[in-house]
């Protein structure tokens, strides 16, 4: 039995699965934001009521996706938008925490190698796999598995700079990272929703504001037609540079059924091949993916 933990910024997941994919059990609580501790706490509760859900006669295998990664020297967190987790020896604490061997990774890797394994990417080698939620960042798959590179930074698409900004777009908006104007302070479900309010005075989910793009609000249409072109702004780099076999895309906004049709027009239009014929697609496991992907950590046996 593989256990996977899929450790957001707003809820814990986890789920009991068999090698072959089939999903045993499946619990999910609330995150204690700012409070690693607490968060450890939670993650052993979690794997203990799944063990016992699933009717293990021993501690089963966990692999844990974490909002950020390990800084490949010290093995301390890095790069998380859970900010509680930055410069904390995070793989040894859930280590002690469980009692066994874990493997722990990026939540967005962990993504990436989900949907590479057996879902919207499954048959293609390489995998960019792209989250648009209340943050935004990518993770890369090669030949199904997570690809992380010499410095743990494989796929921090959202923290590279928004390409060919206009000049109301610059220096763009302080990031929690201490940059301003990353691609997450401008594709991220929650940037989305601030434009809105920034220009309208009022407050709505993205998916109020798309009802008000159907229903032909003109102010919405704009701010959304600008959304996807700053999406395709930063994806057309991708293509420049790692030229993916597809893009899948998860994440709240890869909800809106209009991004598939809008996308990839755009990233043609900003990307230096004349040809474009990646396939853009939604994950076939929507929010699932994350924890799937963790336990496949373990999906070799070894």
């Amino acid at each position: 039995m593989l256990i996977g933990i899929d450790w957001g910024g707003t809820k814990i997941e986890g789920v009991a699965m068999t090698p072959a994919g089939e999903e045993v059990a499946r619990i999910r609580e609330a995150t204690p934001r700012h409070d690693y501790p607490a968060c450890l706490a939670t993650i052993r509760g979690i794997v203990e009521r799944l063990e016992a859900q699933a009717g293990l006669p021993g501690p089963g295998r966990v692999g844990i996706g974490i909002p950020g990664s390990l800084e490949p020297l010290s093995r301390l967190g890095k790069g998380a938008s859970s900010t509680w987790l930055l410069g904390q020896p995070v793989e040894r604490d859930l280590g002690a925490a469980l009692g066994r061997e874990i493997r722990v990774e990026n939540d967005a890797d962990c993504f990436a190698a989900s949907e590479a394994v057996d879902g919207a990417g499954a048959g293609h080698r390489v995998v960019f796999a792209v989250i648009l939620g209340s943050g935004a960042g990518a993770g890369i798959a090669v030949g199904g598995r997570a690809h992380h590179g010499p410095n743990n930074s494989g796929g921090e698409w959202g923290h590279n700079p928004l390409p060919y900004p206009a000049a109301s777009e610059l220096p763009g908006e302080p990031c929690y990272c201490g940059r301003r104007g990353c691609m997450e302070t401008w594709v991220s479900g929650r940037a989305f929703e601030a434009d809105f309010a920034r220009h309208t005075g009022r407050e709505l989910p993205a998916a109020g504001i798309m009802d008000l793009v159907r229903g032909g609000d003109r102010l919405a249409g704009l701010l959304w037609r600008r959304y996807v072109d700053r999406v395709a702004r930063g994806l057309s780099v991708v293509v420049n540079t790692l030229d993916p076999d597809v893009l899948v895309m998860g994440g709240g906004m890869s909800n809106v059924p209009e991004l598939y049709d809008e996308l990839p027009p755009l990233i043609a239009q900003h990307a230096f091949s004349t040809v474009f014929a990646t396939p853009v697609v939604k994950s076939a496991h929507g929010d699932s993916s994350g924890v799937r992907g963790a336990a496949w950590l373990w999906k070799d046996g070894s």
